[in-house]
């Protein structure tokens, strides 16, 4: 598991900022949040090197690049063990449709969000692509009907922080 980074309520403010727009530009964002640039910049840095900040992306709408139908795939595989949900997984990722793939107790072992053109798109995905992987013991899908966008992760009110660090470490 990994460690858990020390937030105050000033580096929730910018991841805030920073995930609903990777784009803007660290004055703006110092400014929106109440710190000279410098000292912003600094947090932000920290933030990466903490591994809190994993990356930036552009979110691309699916329909726009041809791709208008989205699903998501419950997959089970056996046996369930370590090389072949690695080597599972592998593959998934290595597919152009997959947008996503969870790794999930419950039901299904896997949940896949795919986009595909259309539904004979989708129908090759499952049966040529999934379904003749001899780990595949079942797979069920279910064509996305609306997306609704992810949203910037905050902590629950009683989780929040209230404080402020008094210096940014070095």
């Amino acid at each position: 598991m990994k460690e858990v980074a020390e937030l105050d309520s000033v580096d929730w403010h910018i991841l805030e900022e920073l995930q609903n727009d990777a784009t803007i530009p660290n004055r703006t964002l110092a400014e929106i949040v109440g710190l000279a640039p410098s000292t912003c910049l600094q947090r932000v840095r920290r933030l990466r090197e903490l591994g809190v900040i994993t990356g930036c992306h552009a979110v691309v709408d699916p329909a726009t690049t041809g791709l208008p139908l989205e699903a998501v795939v419950s997959v089970n595989v056996r046996p369930h063990n370590r090389p072949v949900t690695t080597a599972f997984r592998a593959f998934v990722m290595a597919q152009p449709e997959t947008r996503s793939i969870f790794h999930v107790s419950g039901n299904a072992d896997f949940l896949i969000h795919i986009a595909v053109a259309d539904s004979a798109h989708l129908q090759a995905f499952l049966v040529d692509k999934l379904a003749s992987r001899t780990e595949v013991r079942n797979l069920t899908s279910a064509v996305v009907l609306e997306r609704v966008e992810t949203r910037a992760l905050t902590p629950p009110a009683n989780l929040r922080p209230t404080h402020r660090r008094r210096r940014v470490d070095s």
